[in-house]
């Protein structure tokens, strides 16, 4: 059963330039594929949805396009998006560090999260200021301030500190764009994750290509190592 899709939203930049359209307008475009995605996500009855939105590298773009991100989420938080989501029974969560972030946009994600946390709809992750590794080494830090005994250290305790807690990982990772690595993304939970890559920019991945995913999903046999 496919409950938990993640992706990866790349291309952004790449698809402005091929249009000879301001690199910006590609992360514009792409924002607006996010609810297309959720709506299709739902239609498969699929629970949980991911969408890495910035990683830990991004601060290192231009000052003018983290600028300009910084903007986007905020349109995206004060926006339509989340109140539609909220109001038909969605959950929001956010994934990774969010002290890096201006204060005014950790207070709205605060309100969005607090809002719908006991909500029983589609759950959407937004993975912000989001690194696999940064991830771990934070689950590992609290951990340590528990004074657990080492040998009480399992898989499981430690999956119970990663962002996902009570989550069950991705069965499906999606990542557009045409590289085909996960760069770091959720590396404790994708061990057993299925990977699709699409040469598809993400602001052109709509409806069809995540029905062309998913349809390639169900194709495949998951043996979990056996």
């Amino acid at each position: 059963m496919l409950q938990h899709v993640a992706l990866i939203m790349d291309g952004n930049r790449r698809w402005a330039k091929e249009k000879k359209l301001p690199t910006l307008f590609g992360h514009q475009k792409g924002y607006k594929q996010i609810e297309k995605i959720v709506e299709s996500a739902q239609l498969h009855h699929i629970q949980y949805v991911t969408f890495w939105a910035f990683s830990t590298e991004n601060w290192k773009r231009s000052e003018e396009e983290v600028s300009y991100l910084m903007g986007l989420f905020r349109k995206a938080l004060r926006g339509n998006l989340f109140r539609k989501l909220i109001a038909k029974g969605g959950k929001i969560v956010v994934l990774g560090d969010l002290e890096a972030f201006p204060k005014d946009i950790r207070e709205e994600i605060a309100k969005i999260v607090e809002e719908s946390k006991d909500n029983i709809g589609i759950q959407v992750n937004i993975a912000l200021n989001y690194g696999g590794r940064e991830e771990l080494v934070h689950a590992v830090q609290q951990i340590v301030s528990k004074n657990i005994c080492k040998t009480d250290v399992t898989g499981d305790l430690i999956s119970q500190y990663l962002y996902t807690k009570d989550q069950p990982d991705p069965d499906l990772i999606i990542r557009t764009g045409g590289a085909q690595r996960l760069s770091g993304y959720l590396p404790w939970q994708s061990i057993y994750s299925e990977l699709y890559f699409t040469e598809t920019y993400w602001p052109d991945f709509g409806e069809k290509e995540f029905d062309k995913a998913i349809a390639v999903y169900e194709n495949r046999e998951r043996r979990f190592g056996r």
